[in-house]
């Protein structure tokens, strides 16, 4: 007895995965399909929302409350207009203090 209830839990073990995978079937049919004057009433409300978009004004400002809070990115000075020939590369005096 002690082992067929072992092999019972055994088998609900292994097909608790398998079942968890079934496909999910729809027995119910669909419903109803729409009336003319429904589909009329839909076409009607999908127009005037497609209109209401159309009449909202486009942001031109931004969004960004910290935007006042942040400083003008640092300028770039302008380059030296000096040659690399000109220029000597520094010599190194002294000892390494490392």
């Amino acid at each position: 007895m002690k082992l067929f209830r072992m092999a019972a839990v055994a088998l609900a073990v292994l097909a608790g995965p398998a079942y968890a995978q079934m496909p999910n079937l729809n027995l119910l049919q669909d419903g109803p399909s729409k009336t003319p004057e429904e589909k009329a009433a839909d076409a009607e409300r999908e127009r005037a929302y497609k209109e209401t978009l159309k009449k909202i004004p486009d942001s031109k400002a931004s969004n960004d409350p910290w935007g006042g809070m942040r400083s003008d990115p640092p300028k770039q000075p302008a380059a030296p207009k000096a040659s690399a020939a000109t220029t000597a590369p520094k010599k190194k005096s002294g000892t390494s203090a490392n």
